[in-house]
């Protein structure tokens, strides 16, 4: 039962936190979208990792042109890479590194 109340406990604050985050986002992310999506948040972020040898940083799910996707931010040696992952197929869609170095 402990768990339960947990779990609900969870999904609760990741339902609110996506709905301030669509308030504050330009795509205004469906607070829904992320738990019918295919491809879970710790996956997109696994084939982030993969597409340039590095660690994900954090990560973002918003609808774009392709529809909704993970928009994480991956640390390789000292550049930040944007990588876009399909949230419904799991492909990268674009991979991108930040101008500047790495801070700290």
């Amino acid at each position: 039962m402990y768990r339960y109340s947990k779990l609900s406990v969870l999904l609760i604050s990741i339902a609110a936190g996506g709905v301030a985050y669509a308030a504050q986002s330009r795509h205004a992310a469906d607070p829904t979208a992320l738990a019918r999506a295919n491809i879970p948040l710790t996956q997109a972020a696994t084939i982030a990792e993969r597409q340039v040898d590095g660690r994900a940083q954090s990560a973002r799910f918003e609808h774009g042109r392709a529809g909704w996707l993970y928009d994480v931010e991956v640390a390789h040696a000292q550049q930040v890479f944007d990588v876009l992952v399909d949230a419904n197929k799991g492909t990268v869609l674009t991979t991108r590194a930040h101008q500047g170095a790495r801070e700290g």
